[in-house]
């Protein structure tokens, strides 16, 4: 599984990232975790709010800081 934290590298972004990695390590999972902080890369992902979360290569949160259950339940978690 490959996760994408697209953003700046805002706080909001850095919060995001630390969830993801809070619920990446609390479920034990593997998986690849980038931060995309290149706006062109991240627009051609099709990200137009930022912080965003991709799993593999789909978006599923955008414009905002998931929560650890919200990012738990995307991940199937």
């Amino acid at each position: 599984m490959k996760i994408q934290i697209a953003g700046p590298g805002c706080a909001r972004c850095q919060a995001t990232e630390k969830v993801v990695n809070e619920v990446v390590n609390g479920l034990n999972m593997q998986a690849e975790i980038e931060h995309v902080y290149d706006i062109r890369e991240y627009s051609r992902l099709g990200v137009r709010l930022t912080p965003a979360v991709l799993v593999d290569g789909k978006i599923v949160f955008s414009g905002r800081v998931p929560t650890v259950d919200e990012l738990k339940k995307a991940l199937g978690r």
